[in-house]
């Protein structure tokens, strides 16, 4: 996809997506991006253009960061020819997990995944909705590297840029479709 193509998809994408004021709390602008994925063309479109920048890059895991992150996740790595890992709160998977607690404004919470959802060696992309502050993605970051795996890239729908979330991942490749 072209550079020209590829900002024309984002703005298509940004017009859709939905501002929700005050939610989770006041004073936030919630973006909600299920009008997008109930917009068959954007939808599909937006698949095609973040799995086509991991293309060819030895991908075999996508993981899928609760709950949003699920919804662009399983597409893309279908797109990829790779597995879907789900990265979950803490107590919600089945089998033996591995875990990464992380700060949050006020406490920290706790992502895990199951302890052999991805080999040692194995190339993984991470995949949400939103990148905010940084903190789930690197994370995530920490657990597949506490296994082994490596971090081929990270891909976000949407990047809130003014909270600086690039800065909790240094020298990773990310990728994020829309910049506000």
């Amino acid at each position: 996809m072209t550079q020209a193509a590829a900002e024309a998809l984002a703005s298509k994408v940004k017009s859709i997506i939905r501002d929700v004021p005050d939610f989770p709390k006041k004073g936030i602008v919630f973006k909600d991006i299920t009008p997008v994925l109930a917009d068959h063309a954007a939808f599909s479109e937006t698949i095609g253009h973040i799995a086509a920048q991991f293309k060819g890059a030895g991908i075999t895991k996508v993981l899928g960061i609760e709950a949003r992150g699920f919804l662009l996740a399983a597409p893309i790595a279908l797109e990829l020819g790779a597995g879907l890992v789900p990265v979950r709160k803490k107590g919600k998977l089945p089998y033996k997990t591995v875990s990464e607690s992380y700060a949050l404004e006020y406490g920290t919470d706790t992502l895990e995944m199951h302890a052999d959802a991805v080999k040692p060696g194995e190339k993984v992309l991470i995949v949400d909705d939103v990148l905010a502050t940084g903190g789930t993605a690197a994370a995530v970051c920490a657990l597949v590297e506490k296994i082994g795996g490596k971090v081929a890239g990270i891909s976000m729908l949407i990047e809130l840029e003014f909270l600086q979330g690039r800065a909790k991942l240094p020298g990773r490749t990310i990728h994020s479709l829309i910049k506000y």
